[in-house]
């Protein structure tokens, strides 16, 4: 395995990307990995690796490149009043342009396969791997969102408008306490996905907690989910890839 950091051309600006590629002869299947709220770190570099060791080459952005190079959070109510205000300047449009700079580079990388790519979003990425898929239905061919957030919303590009327009295969993993989730607002995606007719799964995790996947978040970390939603990804990935 190997991994490298290269900067992608956007349409607004140079968006830093881990690249992380298997062991073994390519192309390899890609994974588009998009970040949580908290940016790119350590942790989603070791998310990316255990991607990898399973065959697929994976390209993690820092979406928050317009800002900084690297988010870091600031202790107590100033980082969490930052780190609001940044994930209201990152929409769903700006987040667009960044999926098209990607699949642009595939072409760049003599290890991707670009004509098998996958996607898999964190909390306020849920929509964006939506977004990714209805734009790009013929280069994207399976999508999940894990604990994804704001999935029901007044917006014209809310993810539950998006639903009846996909076309691969969506995965959605729902944390059972989950303020930014509510069962009440799952019910509608799910109708929605059901209605598009793509094979889909949505799944509930009894007693998890919002961020259940992440080791580092002290409470919410529950080990059984986070390796469940793992087996999820691999079988997803594996079918569809």
């Amino acid at each position: 395995m190997t991994e490298a950091d290269i900067d992608i051309p956007t349409a607004d600006g140079a968006m830093n990307t881990r690249v992380v590629t298997p062991a073994g002869a390519g192309p390899h299947p890609v994974v588009l990995f998009y970040m949580d709220a908290f940016g790119v770190r350590e942790e989603l570099h070791e998310m990316a690796r255990r991607l990898a060791a399973e065959g697929y080459l994976v390209l993690l952005p820092n979406l928050y490149y317009r800002e900084t190079r690297r988010f870091v959070m600031k202790p107590g109510e100033e980082g969490m009043n930052e780190l609001r205000a940044m994930m209201g300047r990152l929409d769903i449009g700006a987040v667009n342009r960044d999926t098209q700079a990607l699949l642009n580079a595939l072409e760049t990388l003599p290890a991707a396969d670009a004509r098998r790519v996958g996607a898999v979003g964190y909390c306020m990425s849920g929509p964006f791997v939506f977004a990714a898929a209805t734009e790009h239905p013929d280069r994207i061919t399976a999508i999940a969102s894990i604990h994804g957030a704001n999935m029901v919303t007044e917006r014209a590009d809310s993810p539950h408008r998006m639903a009846e327009r996909l076309r691969c295969e969506t995965y959605v993993a729902c944390a059972e306490v989950d303020k930014w989730a509510s069962a009440a607002d799952m019910a509608v995606l799910e109708g929605r996905l059901r209605a598009s007719g793509a094979p889909f799964r949505l799944e509930w995790y009894p007693g998890a907690q919002h961020g259940f996947v992440f080791p580092s978040r002290s409470g919410a970390y529950e080990r059984a989910s986070a390796e469940r939603h793992w087996q999820r990804l691999f079988d997803l990935f594996g079918r569809r890839l």
